[in-house]
């Protein structure tokens, strides 16, 4: 691996000079003649009558995977500029014009699913059986059985370009609001403005002061935009919910649950398994007050690390204990995270107007990937990187597959990014010589059992009963705090002194459009890779294998299926997830027992 390593991605090998890139004009340009042609040869498409005519869909197929894989790098081009600078307003320009775009070859997408739809089963059998087609059974199929599930292709054509100034522009508008966001804090006696990313950072810091003075200015701000923030929440909750009404849809959680291809039943009995085990991070909390010498923890304190690290972490050398820490596991995985360190993928640099938080997109056309972060030289920031860099894995091993094939669900896709992560967190824990070192690594591994099943639980709580709000009427900014704290008592189980009501303005998922419900994925995604990572260790290295093929077949296959054909596993019954809570339990244990003198 290169020394030193770039702090700064690049992006230039994709469209060279930004926002403000000629090739990306151009490209832009060929996309939309594309979709125009594509729009003329869908309206002309019959439906089939038998299997020699559909033959002639064939180049149709083509084309919309086509543009689907153009689309995907355009927009994520577009995002990435956006967020390495949030004063770019070339990208939001840029970024508007893809989504226009996307609008477009959704509504044709729509009117060939209407295609789909229409073809009688004895075509259509015959249709999936064709060579050429059968490895698109599961999309095309999939496709189909939504398309009889919604309303006119007219109607759906129409509320697609409709969301482009309506549901996604009120998305867009939000991120215009936290570009705004500036928090005042003193460092070495300067007084700065800090980002939203960059406070953030602040509200995990060491000291109970800094991350206290920080969260108060961090509460302050958000209240100060909450009203803005009310409106953008009500207005796209109320898009959404014209749109199921249309679809005849009741439950809210059809569509989330349809885009991660699981079911509610899946979905039920792994937060009942999750509830259960509750008891034990409430012991952890109550503990970790004692440590930090305070009655009960705040909202602010859940995250402040326990026991002490050797010091700040550089970014040279998290690189280089992940690498090692993957070998262990598969090589593959390894090589493939040495080449994105080489030819710097990774946006890690600390600086104003940056977006907060981090993300891995893959470009279908470049076939590589990027990740974005901010690294301040954290446990928790390696962690980060390690997760991405498994979104951007994950990414790898389906980029020779149909761009339909390629296109699995964010519950799948969490569960790749937070294997990787277990991997380091867990070495990092069992590699440590020294007491205190080694019950901060095992203490910021249970922060995260923490998140997935009580910060994230809050956010299911508070979205799902929000939207039975919103069908109502307009939901006011204090109502939606009030909401929120509610489910934040409920989640962590009352054992906060203090909560953090304007959350649901602070937090960019409840502003995500293309996936609704933000929030449970990323819980079944840990609790998927905490039991992949229980059988890894009982099986040892013959299990990377059978990793990959499982990860291959996350873009056509429901989440039951893939587990049920790779792991022999019903995932409606709790035994799948009770192991993984029982790995979690253990780290919680150790900590009890490590700290016992302490409390």
């Amino acid at each position: 691996m290169k020394q030193p390593l770039s702090l700064t991605w690049e992006l230039e090998s994709i469209f060279p000079g930004g926002s403000a890139s000629p090739q990306f004009e151009s490209f832009l340009s060929v996309l939309q003649s594309d979709i125009e042609s594509l729009r003329g040869q869908v309206a002309a498409a019959a439906v089939p009558a038998d299997a020699a005519s559909t033959m002639l869909l064939d180049p149709v197929i083509e084309l919309l995977q086509s543009c689907a894989g153009r689309l995907t790098q355009a927009s994520e081009f577009a995002g990435c500029l956006g967020a390495q600078n949030q004063l770019d307003k070339g990208a939001v320009r840029l970024s508007s014009k893809v989504t226009g775009l996307r609008a477009g070859y959704e509504g044709i997408s729509s009117a060939f699913d209407n295609v789909l739809r229409q073809t009688s089963d004895a075509v259509w059998t015959e249709w999936m059986a064709r060579p050429e087609i059968a490895p698109l059974n599961f999309v095309l199929s999939e496709s189909r059985s939504l398309a009889r599930e919604k309303m006119s292709p007219e109607l759906e054509s129409l509320a697609l370009e409709l969301a482009v100034d309506g549901y996604h522009g009120w998305s867009e508008h939000y991120e215009t609001i936290v570009g705004q966001i500036q928090i005042p804090c003193e460092e070495d006696g300067e007084q700065k403005l800090l980002s939203a990313g960059q406070a953030f950072n602040k509200l995990t810091d060491e000291n109970p002061e800094v991350r206290s003075t920080m969260f108060r200015k961090w509460e302050e701000a958000w209240g100060g935009a909450a009203d803005y923030c009310a409106d953008t929440l009500n207005h796209l909750a109320g898009f959404r919910l014209k749109l199921y009404k249309g679809r005849g849809w009741e439950d809210v959680l059809k569509e989330p649950l349809g885009i991660n291809r699981m079911s509610r039943e899946t979905l039920d009995v792994m937060w009942d398994v999750i509830t259960k085990s509750k008891p034990a991070l409430v012991s952890y909390l109550k503990r970790k007050a004692e440590i930090l010498g305070l009655d009960s923890l705040a909202w602010v304190d859940v995250d402040a690390p326990v026991g002490k690290s050797s010091g700040k972490i550089p970014y040279e050398q998290a690189a280089a204990d992940i690498v090692t820490q993957f070998r262990k596991f598969s090589p593959k995985l390894a090589d493939f995270a040495e080449r994105a360190f080489d030819k710097d993928w990774i946006e890690v640099e600390d600086r104003a107007a940056k977006r907060p938080g981090g993300f891995c997109v893959s470009f279908p056309e470049s076939k590589e990937s990027r990740i974005f972060m901010t690294y301040s030289g954290t446990p928790s920031n390696v962690s980060t990187l390690a997760h991405e860099l498994g979104h951007a894995y994950h990414s790898f091993l389906l980029e020779d597959q149909p761009l339909f094939n390629q296109n699995y669900a964010m519950n799948v896709a969490e569960t790749a990014s937070t294997f990787a992560e277990v991997i380091v967190s867990d070495a990092q824990v069992k590699s440590a010589s020294d007491h205190e070192e080694k019950l901060a690594l095992l203490e910021a591994k249970i922060q995260n059992s923490v998140a997935f099943f009580m910060n994230i639980h809050a956010r299911f709580l508070f979205e799902t009963r929000f939207y039975e709000m919103r069908k109502a009427g307009l939901v006011s900014s204090e109502e939606l705090s009030a909401l929120m704290e509610e489910a934040q008592k409920e989640a962590f189980c009352g054992v906060l002194s203090e909560y953090h009501p304007h959350f649901w303005a602070s937090k960019l998922h409840f502003y995500i459009t293309d996936v609704p419900f933000y929030n449970f994925p990323y819980t079944v995604g840990y609790m998927f890779s905490t039991g992949l990572y229980r059988l890894a260790l009982q099986e040892g290295a013959s299990f990377a294998d059978k990793y990959d093929s499982l990860l291959q077949d996350t873009g056509v296959m429901t989440l039951e299926d893939l587990v049920s054909k790779h792991l022999g596993v019903d995932l409606s019954k709790p035994d799948f997830w009770q192991g993984a809570v029982d790995l979690i339990v253990a780290d919680i244990n150790e900590f009890l027992e490590m700290t016992e003198q302490r409390s």
